[in-house]
Order: C-alpha cells, then sequence, then structure tokens
C-alpha cells in the first residue's frame, strides 16, 4: 500500500533543500502524468490566453488543476496517487502562468501596428521561464521553510486541502465540499456565469466630495480572507481606502477645476473637468499605486541580497550525499537564461548598445520582480497578484531609459515590449512556482521534481500563448468601439510605452507613489501589502476583509481552545472549497462567454440591485458560518456517538 505523507506530518519534519523526502515507490505512471499534464498545461494556457484577452480576467489553476487531476490520476495513474495529483496541479499552474503574464504584453505589440514573430515569442518566453524558475530556487527555502508560518500561501493551503481531502475524505472532504458548494452556486448566480442577482455593492459620493466604495459578493476572494486573516486583510483595505476616499476624491475635486483645454493625459478627446471617478482612479490613481510598488519592489529586493547571497552559496556548497542533491537544474537554468538574453537581443535588435542596456536592465527588473512575485504568492496568492502593476513599474524605468537614449520610434517600441513580454512572463512565474513549490512542500514531494515537472508545463505554455496570440492578430488589432478583444491590460501598456517615448504621461504620480512608498518604509509598514490595496479594486480588499472578518467571528465566539482550532481547521477546508468552487465555476462561465456559449446578461430590478449584493453578502456570510458553528467539541462528538 503507498505511504503518504499529509502536509501535517511534512510540516514537522526538517526540511532539507532539494532533500529526496521520500523514496520512489510509486514512481510508476510517470508517463501517463506527464501525458496528463501536458495536456491540462495546454488547456489552461490556451483559455486563459484567450479569456484573459477578451475579458481582462484570468484565474490560477492550481486548484482546478488539482481537482481534475485528483480524477484523472484515479483512472489513469492510481500507481502515483497522491504526488502524481500534486505534479498535474503544478503543471496546470504551470501553462496557466505563462498566459496570466504574457497576455498583458505581447498583444501590445500588435496595438502599436507591430507584428509578433512566432519564434521570437517562444524564444523571449522561454528564457523567461528559465530565468524565474532558476532566480525563485535561490530563495526558496527562506521563502518556504523559514517564513513558514509567517507567509501564509492561502492559495497553496487551499490546493494542499484539496490534495488532502482527495486522500483522507472524512469531516476535511465534507467541509471543503461544502464551501464547494457554497463557491459554485454563488458564481453560477452571478454575471460570472448566468448573470441572474447582481454581486457588486456600489456607493458612490456626492459631486463636491467624489468617493467610491463598492463590494464584490465573491466566493473565491472571501475564502482567502479566511485563510490570510486579518492583519494582511486590514492592511490591504488601508490602501484601498487611502486611495478610495483620500487620493482620489483630492485629485477628482482639482480636476473639476480644470478648464476647457486640459485634457486626460491619455486621452485628448477628454477634458480633465468631465471624468468620472472611475477615470479618475484609472488615469491617475493606479499610477501612484504603480510607484508604490516600484519602490516597495526596490526595497524589498535590498532586504533580500543577503538571503539570496546565501542562498547561492549554500546551494553551490550543497552535495549529493545523505539524500541531498544540488540544484544543478535552477542554477543551470538561471546561466542558460541570463547568457542567452543576450544572443536573442542582439539577434532581435541588431544594435549591440540596445542589447547589452536593455539586456542589463530586464534582467535587473526581472530579478526584482520575481523575488516580489514569489512572495506575493505567499501573502495573497496568485490570482490576485499585481502582475500588471509590477510590469506597468518596470516598464516604466525600461521606457524612460529609450527615451533618454532617444530610441522613441515605433520599432524601438517594439523591442521594448518584447523586453517587457521577458519580465512580465518571468513575474508571472516564478509566483505561480513559488505556490506551486509551497504545495509540493506541505504534501511533502520532491523539490527538484516538480521543479521539472513545472519547467516542461510552462515551456508548452509558452508554445501555446504565443501560437494563440500569432492565429488570433488580426482579431487584435481591430480598432473600433466594441473590438472582439478588449485587451484592457495590454492597450494600458501599449499607452504607457508611447507616451513615455513621446513625453506624455504624469510623472507626477509614479514619483508620488514613490514617496508615499518611502514613508510606509519610514513607519515600518509592510509596503507591498499597502501598494496592493492601494491598486487593486476596492471591491475585491474588501471582500477579501469580510472572509478575514469572519475568522475572526470564528475565533471570538469559540472560547475552548480545543475547539476554537478545530473549527478554524475546519475553516480552512470550508474555504478551500470556496476558492475552488469559485475559480472552477468563474473559468467555466469566462470561458462560455468568451466563446459567445452565454451572453452577457445585466440583471434588472431588485436583482439588479445593492439591496440584492447585500442580501447574498449575508447569505454567503450565514453559509459560512453556519457549518464552522455547528461543529461539536471532540469529546462531545466523540460521547454523542
Amino acid at each position: 500500500m503507498e505511504k503518504t505523507i499529509s502536509k501535517r506530518t511534512a510540516a514537522k519534519t526538517k526540511y532539507v533543500p532539494y532533500a529526496t523526502e521520500r523514496t520512489q515507490e510509486n514512481s510508476g505512471g510517470s508517463t501517463a502524468i506527464f501525458i496528463i499534464g501536458a495536456v491540462l498545461a495546454t488547456i489552461f494556457a490556451a483559455s486563459t490566453a484567450y479569456s484573459g484577452m477578451k475579458a481582462g480576467l484570468t484565474v490560477a489553476a492550481g486548484i482546478p488543476g488539482s481537482i481534475i487531476g485528483s480524477g484523472l490520476v484515479g483512472v489513469f495513474a492510481k500507481k502515483k496517487g497522491l504526488f502524481g495529483k500534486n505534479l498535474l496541479q503544478g503543471m496546470s499552474s504551470g501553462g496557466e502562468s505563462i498566459a496570466s503574464g504574457m497576455i498583458y504584453v505581447l498583444p501590445a505589440i500588435i496595438i502599436i501596428g507591430g507584428r509578433v514573430n512566432f519564434f521570437a515569442g517562444i524564444a523571449v518566453g522561454a528564457l523567461a521561464v528559465l530565468f524565474a524558475v532558476g532566480m525563485a530556487s535561490l530563495v526558496e527555502n527562506y521563502l518556504l521553510v523559514e517564513e513558514d508560518g509567517k507567509l501564509m500561501y492561502p492559495e497553496s493551503t487551499a490546493i494542499s486541502e484539496a490534495l488532502d481531502a482527495s486522500e483522507a475524505g472524512g469531516d476535511a472532504l465534507k467541509h471543503m465540499g461544502i464551501g464547494f458548494g457554497i463557491g459554485g452556486v454563488i458564481t453560477l448566480l452571478t454575471t460570472q456565469v448566468f448573470g441572474w442577482v447582481n454581486s457588486v455593492m456600489t456607493f458612490v459620493g456626492s459631486a463636491s466630495y467624489r468617493w467610491k466604495i463598492s463590494t464584490e459578493v465573491n466566493p473565491m476572494l472571501a475564502g482567502i480572507g479566511f485563510v490570510v486573516g486579518l492583519d494582511v486583510s486590514l492592511t490591504m483595505f488601508a490602501g484601498s481606502i487611502l486611495a478610495n476616499f483620500g487620493i482620489t476624491p483630492l485629485i477628482a475635486y482639482f480636476t473639476q477645476m480644470a478648464g476647457g483645454h486640459a485634457h486626460v493625459w491619455n486621452d485628448a478627446n477628454m477634458l480633465m473637468s468631465q471624468m468620472n471617478i472611475d477615470t479618475v482612479a484609472g488615469s491617475y490613481t493606479k499610477y501612484i499605486g504603480a510607484g508604490m510598488m516600484l519602490c516597495g519592489g526596490i526595497i524589498g529586493a535590498i532586504k533580500l541580497i543577503p538571503v539570496i547571497g546565501t542562498s547561492i552559496k549554500k546551494t553551490l556548497n550543497a552535495r549529493n550525499n545523505s539524500g541531498e542533491e544540488k540544484n544543478s537544474l535552477g542554477i543551470m537554468a538561471l546561466l542558460v537564461a541570463t547568457i542567452a538574453i543576450f544572443i536573442v537581443s542582439a539577434f532581435l535588435t541588431g544594435n549591440m548598445v540596445i542589447t547589452i542596456l536593455a539586456g542589463i536592465m530586464s534582467l535587473v527588473l526581472a530579478l526584482l520582480f520575481v523575488i516580489v512575485s514569489a512572495r506575493l504568492a505567499g501573502t495573497i496568492g496568485c490570482s490576485n497578484a499585481p502582475v500588471s502593476g509590477m510590469t506597468i513599474a518596470s516598464l516604466v524605468v525600461m521606457t524612460l531609459v529609450f527615451a533618454l537614449m532617444g530610441w522613441t520610434s515605433n520599432t524601438h517600441n517594439e523591442i521594448l515590449l518584447l523586453f517587457g513580454v521577458f519580465i512580465v512572463t518571468a513575474i508571472s512565474v516564478g509566483g505561480a512556482y513559488m505556490q506551486t513549490q509551497k504545495v509540493n512542500y506541505l504534501v511533502g514531494g520532491r523539490r527538484s521534481e516538480m521543479m521539472k515537472y513545472f519547467l516542461l508545463a510552462a515551456l508548452i505554455g509558452v508554445v501555446v500563448v504565443v501560437g494563440t496570440t500569432v492565429i488570433l492578430s488580426p482579431q487584435l488589432a481591430v480598432k473600433s468601439a466594441d473590438p472582439p478583444f478588449g485587451l484592457p491590460q495590454a492597450n494600458l501598456i501599449a499607452t504607457l510605452t508611447t507616451g513615455i517615448l513621446s513625453g506624455n504621461l504624469p510623472w507626477i504620480m509614479i514619483i508620488v507613489g514613490i514617496i508615499m512608498a518611502l514613508v510606509c518604509w519610514m513607519l515600518n509598514l509592510p509596503i507591498m501589502t499597502v501598494a496592493l490595496g492601494f491598486y487593486l479594486p476596492i471591491s475585491t480588499t474588501s471582500i477579501i476583509l469580510v472572509g478575514a472578518l469572519l475568522k475572526l467571528f470564528i475565533q471570538k465566539t469559540t472560547q475552548n481552545k480545543e475547539l476554537r482550532e478545530t473549527r478554524l481547521s475546519a475553516g480552512v477546508s470550508l474555504s478551500s472549497g470556496l476558492i475552488a468552487g469559485g475559480s472552477i465555476i468563474g473559468l467555466i462561465g469566462i470561458i462560455l462567454h468568451v466563446t459567445g456559449v452565454l451572453q452577457n446578461r445585466v440583471p434588472a430590478g431588485f436583482a439588479g440591485s445593492n439591496a440584492m449584493a447585500v442580501v447574498l453578502l449575508i447569505i454567503m456570510a450565514a453559509a459560512i458560518i453556519v457549518p464552522l458553528m455547528a461543529i461539536k467539541h471532540p469529546a462531545a462528538k466523540k460521547q454523542a456517538e
């Protein structure tokens, strides 16, 4: 009978970097796992690329991959058991992570009038994968083991709970099933799928003091809030309060005084005095958030320099004995990517000055934000990580250098965006890889094995996403009032680089963001968490806070320590189900919408009102609290039985 290691057992054992934590008694079925994983990586990469370019929405594939993989392993690769399911969730994440990064920048080349070269795109994307995985592997032990308990990895916890539940059954599986049902039903009812009820409550301030607050009744985000807890959720929400009730109303107040000749920086057809609150936030406030993340990323990376040095030293000195194994694949991937980026860029640019300068900058920025992204995976997970925000910060720096060097033509812009593809792909892969390896750590898998499978899946994802973009190029180039693909992030990136190269960008917003980040640093506040709340919609951060408050309610109303721990543990399982149900049904809904199977439907009357969203929120909160509060003390339960 196969021996499995639960996350609770693995967490208690000494974890040696790249050690062989388990024997290969379940080595059979590797070919089946690879084939199934390759198919899942292809499906998640293609669907995420299509839906992301259409609607600007992506869903992390770890949870859907773990659940789908559990069923497929049971049919095709029983010998691999829990570890086979674990590898499949890793490969699903690997394929999806490419799309969740690359689609933000690659279509921007088409928007500015350029052409995506299939082979150039694959080369840049593949190097980004190698660099991200190699770089992340150097800080892997620190972020996964030394920071265990400090970094919560909410989505990793949810995935490992899903894997554990598939093996153990019992109460954990029951509560996960309850959460899956709650998340799935609510998501089905809302505009994410059928659009029968409104799930977003919105309140807007008066004309003199213009503010906006909204909350999306999203079970997936509520589940994340329950897992990460109050400290992180409240800090994030504080950033949103500052943005929505401080900075944005202040900017809006002064824009009302603008004359009839002052236009929005990125829209010459709109007067500043005509901007609504959403336009002010999107055109100005978000760039303050980008500046905060830029500064926070630099400070965070400086703090991690000793860790990186120690990681490299320990890795290079690792001996291939006593069950240990060198991180040879990670080091090799990093070296190959670092050298090859200059060779590839020399072929693409034909200019050695651009090759050297842009190559060095892209490597430094990618290194910086891969580490940041890897750490954010431990804070809020990958589904809501501000990949586009970190990409904006990176491209602001690179585009400024291009402008100072006089490289301002459209051809130079295309070259710049290719380097941007390298950076954004590395950022996305870095977070997904660390999240995947945290799951691997929790279930007791081999890190080197997961690295190999993840790398293969990500490289498959590169081919799929670049191919999808090339095939859809004619539709992506359409410019009309109702284009076939919205491309919100890619349009923003194209506007950003074009604006900087032409000298038309609100630099004051970026500088203000940097100053605010420095103030946070002086006050010893977590810069990236505050910046994340500042950048994300308050509808997202507020529902995450609701999930954390539900956890606080369980803690405060349960006096018995043992019962409290039992309920909180069940809450994590239930939250895992919320995240799983919301993400899977949401992903299906997006695909059905963008493929035209379902039409976008806006609920009317009471069903479309704020009151409906409030009712839905109360129902969701009750559905989460009631089954948890119904759990009896283990001793009382045993006596009753």
